[in-house]
This record gives C-alpha cells, structure tokens and sequence, in this order.
C-alpha cells in the first residue's frame, strides 16, 4: 500500500513538471520594420510651372504709352528672361509698350509662406500712393499689382529701379502648356529681336538704373 502511494506521488510530480515545461512563453520575435520619417512637404519649392499667368490686359490708371517703343505692338521678340520656367527663349509678341520706372521688389505674401527675392517686375503705377517721383532702393511700398497670390496689399521693399519701357506681351512657354495672354512685365533690355520683321526701333528706350539719379526720393 505504502509502494502505490509513493508511485501515485511521484507521476503526480512528474505530470506538473512536464506541464510547466510545456508553458514556458517564448520570447517575441524582434521588430525590425523601420518606419520611414514623414516627409515635410512644406519645405519643398513652390512648383509655378503648372499656373497660367495670363492677365487680364487692363493697365493701371496714368499708365501712359510709350510713343516710339523698341519693340513695336504687334512685333514679335524672344524673351531673354526667365521670370518663370518656360520664359526664356519663348517667342513673344508684343500687346503693350508703357513708359514708366519698373522696380524689382521684394515682399512677404498676405497669404503667408515664403517672402518673395527680387521680384521682376513692379511698376510705379502698381504702387499704393508713390507720388509724382521715382522711389530710391530701400523705400517701403504697398503694392497694388496683382501679378501672384498674396502680392496685392502686400508690403514691399525696392530693390532696384529703372526707368524703361514696359511690355505686356503674348507666349506660348518653351516648356509646353497653355499659351500665357497678356503678361506683365518684361522690359526693353529683357527682349531681342526675333528676325527682320521684328526689328527694333533705333531709338533710345533702353532701361537706366536710377539708383543714383538726382530727383528720386524715398
């Protein structure tokens, strides 16, 4: 009796032993999946070449025309600027010739984002009260023009001046897309002739820079 007792105890041992052996919890495998860093589009550049930068052809009030443009209305010309991708080399025709003094600015959008280097162009007319005079580099302006989002009613710095002659003129970009109507501004300087019936006038309407031109005020 006391044998079967002691052969009870001892399988009653060995079928605990084996139970705890069997729920041993195995490590969980490691993780190696690496999960890639978010992308921060705001850092990327703004993309312009997909926005039509077509005009609606009206000028500003007192702009006046200019009388013997270096490039007639109606006159094709190549453009020799690349103010927005597409712009260089495109064949251009010309809508409008205005005389004034067109200013290269810089400025921060009211729509936010990015300040705007050395914007081409911004003419007096789409100045907010300029007065009679051309303003020195340095000045503090409000623009007027409506050229890209966020630029009317912005505050502005001049960076240069030059009393040119202004075109509005017609392309179609050398990147391809839509034709672009009535762009504003491309100057005198900005422009070649496009062949013999596109020559330009011989007079002199070149652009001058005014930085140091006696008259000009802050």
């Amino acid at each position: 009796m006391k044998r079967k007792l002691v052969l009870i105890i001892a399988a009653v041992m060995i079928a605990v032993l084996t139970a705890c052996g069997n729920n041993t919890t195995s490590p969980a495998p490691a993780n190696n999946t690496t999960t890639p860093a978010p992308t921060n589009s705001d850092n990327a550049q703004t993309d312009h070449s997909g926005m039509n930068h077509s005009g609606s052809g009206e000028v500003p009030a007192g702009l006046k025309e200019d009388q013997n443009p270096k490039f007639k209305v109606g006159s094709q010309a190549i453009m020799q600027t690349e103010h927005m991708p597409g712009m260089k080399g495109a064949t251009a025709t010309i809508v409008g010739a205005y005389d004034t003094t067109a200013y290269a600015v810089s400025y921060t959008p009211t729509t936010g984002g990015d300040p705007v280097k050395n914007h081409k162009w911004v003419i007096h007319e789409e100045l907010k009260n300029p007065g009679a005079e051309a303003l020195k580099p340095g000045a503090q302006v409000t623009l007027e023009a409506d050229h890209m989002p966020g630029m009317k009613g912005a505050t502005g710095t001049i960076d240069s001046a030059e009393q040119t002659t202004v075109y509005m003129v017609d392309y179609t970009p050398t990147t391809g897309g839509e034709p672009v109507k009535n762009h504003k501004w491309v100057t005198d300087t900005e422009l070649s002739p496009a062949g013999s019936g596109s020559q330009p006038n011989t007079g002199n309407s070149g652009g001058h820079d005014m930085s140091n031109m006696p008259g000009m005020k802050h």
